[in-house]
């Protein structure tokens, strides 16, 4: 499954991110705000009628992409299980 297509709010894991689709801006935009494989994702925000831009959650940080981005992304939904530990983490970070 891509980024692109995932539901709201539905932790994911990174499996793999198309480095060669991105242009070299992009790329290294990505890798220094943390996408890498097996990072915990989430999509919280999209556009307008499901457009530009869409805001995913890396750890503590949402940052804004494009679609086409996201695209060159591919993940896995987290099981219920590994879902609830991810929100629960979210929850303990945000208390610090």
């Amino acid at each position: 499954m891509r980024l692109d297509s995932l539901p709201m709010r539905r932790p994911a894991r990174i499996v793999a991110i198309d480095w060669e689709a991105l242009r070299p801006a992009e790329a290294r935009r990505l890798r220094e705000l943390g996408f890498d494989e097996h990072v915990t994702i989430e999509l919280v925000h999209q556009g307008p009628f499901g457009r530009d831009p869409i805001a995913a959650r890396v750890g503590r940080m949402t940052i804004a992409i494009r679609r086409a981005v996201a695209a060159a992304i591919t993940i896995e939904p987290l099981t219920a299980q590994g879902a609830a530990h991810v929100h629960t983490r979210h929850a303990a970070i945000a208390a610090e």
